[in-house]
């Protein structure tokens, strides 16, 4: 099964992202948008592994305290549109210790650099290559109280994310 390590978001933060996206479609913004239920921060991508209960038990080692996320800026990689998140040491450190668990034990994931990000449009185009031009980027916080483990599937219209775990921080 395919799975992922995330914070999913509140819904005030979800409302928020929804928005944008409503502004960028009736900006003419065309693409594959995230679904609602389907906003997230990814924060350790695991891939196909069949051990759920494995990744849960090096999730629930790892030891943090609550913190608040607060959303900030736009950006885009290649034909990828995204949100970003403030600088956050608690992020970082939360990432930090999750992936060294992971590693402990033995359980593999995507090892490229964290860059924290909320994707909303995959394969974006706007009006033959030009620049989104960005009117009000969303804003928002909220407090991270854990973290879940989650499966992803392939669904009639789109990709269906499962939560299989929380722990709490």
């Amino acid at each position: 099964m395919r799975l992922f390590i995330a914070i999913q978001f509140s819904e005030k933060i979800k409302d928020e992202l929804l928005d944008m996206q409503k502004n960028m479609k009736s900006m003419g913004v065309k693409g594959n948008y995230t679904s609602y239920e389907n906003l997230h921060l990814t924060l350790a991508f695991i891939g196909e592994y069949n051990d759920a209960d494995e990744v849960l038990d090096a999730m629930e080692e790892i030891a943090f305290d609550s913190f608040n996320l607060e959303l900030e800026g736009v950006g885009c990689f290649r034909d990828l549109f995204w949100v970003g998140i403030k600088k956050n040491d608690e992020l970082n450190q939360l990432v930090k210790a999750l992936r060294k668990s992971l590693t402990d034990h033995g359980i593999p994931y995507d090892k490229k650099k964290f860059v924290p990000h909320i994707t909303l449009i995959r394969r974006f185009t706007y009006k033959d290559g030009q620049a989104i031009p960005v009117r009000n980027a969303p804003n928002g916080y909220m407090k991270v109280t854990g973290i879940s483990l989650m499966k992803s599937e392939r669904g009639k219209s789109g990709m269906v994310y499962t939560e299989l775990g929380f722990v709490s921080g």
